[in-house]
């Protein structure tokens, strides 16, 4: 098991017994080693130690010929491990002898080398502290420029076409540099050496703000972007991988405005503060979780609401205990906020608490991917945005905000995206190439290559043709940069979605298997390739429910798994439902099916009655009418907020369990309740549980009632069938339910378990696709 989440290494050299000898090795580095300054870095390293020869980005990573004494080259080795520029990872540094020496009489950086591809680019990371610096210097060159950059900071994966990472490779490639930049990118002692993305404001990408029709607004972007976010306007803003629509957060009736015009949805919006000490009057702050926010990916984290909070910001996360919050990661917000600070020189400002927050939700009618050309965001965002802030330099790839939130050990991602892509998750062995399309919903796809496995960005719901269309080309760029060829096509099991779909077409085209795989073994799966766990394992799988092998929804599932294969020991027991796939979820509906099992149908047409087709309702489950028969947790939390009176018809696919988990937070833990669940048969009942949620006033104690019940029993059922000490993992959307996950967390520990819960990888169907592609070298290796 890995003792860090995010970065691994080892070292390995040829022997050389005679210190003093004078030799020639050529050295290569594999990981993410371009575009984060390692060039650079060996070059200074190599001047020092007075050595020969040159460094050189190539499609396997950075390859490296040295000339000197021994003991200095083995000191060269021992650097690059050591002293590691802070966006790189090194998965290996591997040397050997060389007789063929280029260059013998000083040390160069050369151009780079193509070839088949074994390497990867780097993540988009924030502006660091030193280019801002830059930025907000009144007598520098760089003075208010939004594009600033260097070898340590800026968006990667967004501007890249191909490898090796070189500028032509690049959105920058129609931005020549200009003297002043070149001699930057070319000058040993500047941060800017060998920066690919290197400009200014003389040679470099320009800001516009804009209108509908792409008419200029303002000579100054910046200030009359700002003016017209005080104006109560709502403004589309270029990232780094896509747009967002912006209002100002403290301002009612801009928030409503936006609210109203992506059709009144109620989904939270994450706010953008200036820095920590601006967000410290909104949401409290536990240990380490500044440090996440100040992360270098830039996360949205979800952090607890003070009471002030919804007083300022009333309808941006409305009834919700959490406030989901980011920090600027590109200059052009740093920029905004600056102006509404009155353009103070230096950084010492960002420290201090401002008064300005932006709203930033994602630039894209719902369920549609973010845009991020000029052209496309003024058609698809008309009557969304009242003008665009935005660039003359392109986006390659779209990419989303990331989600993430504190847990055990550290950040915890719910959803994948800006700063974590394509950054790869080791698997513990090597394998043939694979490509895993995820599910329907919360998609992400997965491309194996050797033992890392590349997740892409989120790609959201593929229920409508802009989605659909990027996850194709998603699936061909990662291929694309890979330069991988696929042995094998992964899928979910449901046979009815475009990824299931596309993965049949592309393994028919190419004469290669398409694996169909179970949702709840893939949900188990992507925790175990993530802990590098092939043993067998007793495992939960807890979400909204998915298709199963017997043609029921699955959803609240205890399994052992081993590799390719799983058994399922048992479930929750099952409800039927009545209606449509569009409206058999509804979380009054799923009330109404949770009474009807209780005995209590006569009660659905009364507490209901506010649908109008309760009492039809009522009657086809009297006359033992349904549509589908599941196992789902996720049912039973949406049945519990209807009975609660919490949710009764769910606006966003998650706001019943997101509304369940903040009261339950709220009112702080309670004993489970005795008698609330039984296991029979080797299932799992709750029912008894629902019976007393049924008949409680107080939705607080409700929720938390429920959450402690469902932790106890869960943990019950689990010591009826695994010996204690074992490993247990869990998976599947439920789990990124804190108040749950931590519930269990904690019982398993009093029973001496050790749960296995994602991290890097979100327990979500986000991490579907890793669990697929797990499974499939499982398959292939058998």
């Amino acid at each position: 098991m890995e003792s860090s989440p995010f970065r691994f290494s080892w070292t390995y050299r040829v022997e050389i017994h005679d210190d003093s000898a004078f030799v020639c090795q050529r050295i290569r580095l594999s990981g993410v080693v371009q575009g984060v300054g390692f060039r650079p870095l060996v070059w200074r390293i190599a001047k020092e130690l007075k050595l020969t020869g040159w460094v050189r980005n190539d499609a396997k990573g950075l390859e490296i010929e040295a000339c000197g004494p021994a003991n200095d080259i083995d000191l060269l080795i021992r650097r690059l491990h050591e002293d590691s520029p802070p966006l790189a990872r090194i998965d290996a540094i591997t040397s050997r002898p060389t007789d063929s020496v280029s260059v013998a009489d000083d040390f160069f950086i050369l151009d780079s080398r193509g070839g088949r591809a074994a390497t990867m680019i780097g993540q988009d990371t924030a502006i660091c502290r030193d280019c801002l610096s830059d930025v907000f210097d009144p007598s520098g060159r760089r003075w208010r420029y939004a594009f600033s950059n260097c070898a340590h900071c800026g968006p990667r994966y967004t501007i890249c076409r191909g490898l090796p990472y070189d500028r032509e490779r690049t959105s920058l490639k129609p931005f020549g540099m200009c003297k002043k930049c070149l001699a930057e990118y070319t000058r040993a002692d500047d941060r800017r050496l060998h920066a690919e993305g290197n400009c200014c404001p003389k040679c470099g990408p320009q800001l516009s703000l804009v209108d509908a029709k792409g008419k200029i607004i303002a000579e100054d972007p910046i200030a009359g972007a700002y003016k017209l976010l005080l104006d109560g306007r709502i403004v589309a803003i270029k990232g780094h991988g896509g747009f967002h629509l912006a209002c100002d957060a403290r301002n009612p009736a801009a928030v409503a405005l936006l609210r109203k015009r992506k059709h009144g949805s109620s989904k939270p919006f994450p706010v953008m503060f200036a820095g920590t000490a601006s967000a410290t009057s909104y949401v409290q702050f536990s240990v380490g979780e500044p440090g996440l926010l100040n992360l270098p990916e830039r996360p949205i984290i979800l952090l607890k609401k003070r009471a002030a909070c919804d007083a300022a910001m009333p309808d941006v996360a409305p009834d919700l205990h959490w406030l989901g919050v980011m920090l600027p990661f590109s200059p052009i917000h740093y920029l905004l906020f600056h102006e509404a600070a009155g353009r103070p020189s230096g950084i010492a400002w960002l420290d201090e608490a401002q008064d300005f927050a932006l709203v930033m939700s994602g630039g894209n009618p719902d369920e549609e991917p973010p845009a991020i050309d000029n052209e496309e965001a003024r058609e698809r965002l008309a009557g969304l945005a009242d003008a665009f802030l935005e660039h003359d330099r392109e986006i390659v790839v779209r990419c989303d905000d990331s989600i993430a939130r504190s847990g055990p050990g550290g950040l915890q991602l719910i959803r994948r995206g800006r700063g974590y892509t394509p950054r790869a998750v080791k698997l513990a062995h090597s394998g043939p190439s694979i490509l895993a399309v995820g599910g329907p919903v919360r998609n992400s796809i997965c491309v194996v290559r050797g033992h890392e496995a590349f997740l892409s960005q989120h790609i959201g719901e593929l229920t409508n043709p802009a989605s659909c269309a990027f996850f194709d080309s998603t699936i061909a760029h990662l291929l694309k940069m890979l330069e991988i060829s696929p042995a094998v096509v992964a899928h979910d099991l449901h046979r009815d979605t475009h990824a299931t779909r596309f993965a049949e077409t592309m393994a028919a085209q190419r004469g290669i298997p398409a694996l169909a795989v179970q949702h709840h073994h893939a949900h188990v799966a992507s925790v175990l390739a993530e802990h590098h766990v092939k043993e067998p394992v007793f495992a939960l799988a807890l979400d909204g429910g998915e298709l199963g092998t017997d043609g029921t929804i699955w959803g609240g599932e205890l399994l052992r798994v081993q590799g390719a294969h799983f058994d399922r020991l048992g479930h929750l027991t099952p409800l039927d439902v009545v209606g449509d796939e569009r409206n058999s979820h509804t979380s009054w509906r799923l009330a109404s099916s949770v009474l009807h099992a209780l005995g209590r149908t006569d009660e659905i047409a009364r507490r209901f009655g506010a649908h109008s087709d309760a009492p039809a309702l009522a009657q086809d489950l009297a006359n033992g009418r349904k549509s589908a028969r599941g196992t789902s947790l996720g049912w039973l939390t949406k049945a519990a907020a209807a009975l609660l009176g919490v949710n009764e018809v769910a606006v966003y696919s998650s706001q019943a369990s997101l509304l369940l988990e903040g009261l339950a937070e709220r009112h702080g833990e309670t004993s489970p309740l005795a008698g609330g669940w039984a296991i029979k048969d080797g299932n799992l009942d709750l029912t008894p549980c629902l019976a007393a949620i049924a008949d409680q006033k107080d939705a607080a104690f409700g929720a938390a009632l429920l959450y402690a019940t469902i932790a106890e029993g869960l943990v019950e059922w689990l010591c009826s069938v695994a010996p204690e000490g074992s490993p247990v993992a869990a998976g599947g959307s439920s789990l990124q339910n804190q108040v749950l996950a931590r519930q269990v967390r904690s019982r398993l520990a009093e029973h001496g378990f050790h749960l296995l819960e994602a991290r890097r990888v979100p327990p979500n169907d986000g991490g579907l696709a890793l669990g697929q592609a797990w499974i499939a070298q499982q398959y292939l290796q058998n």
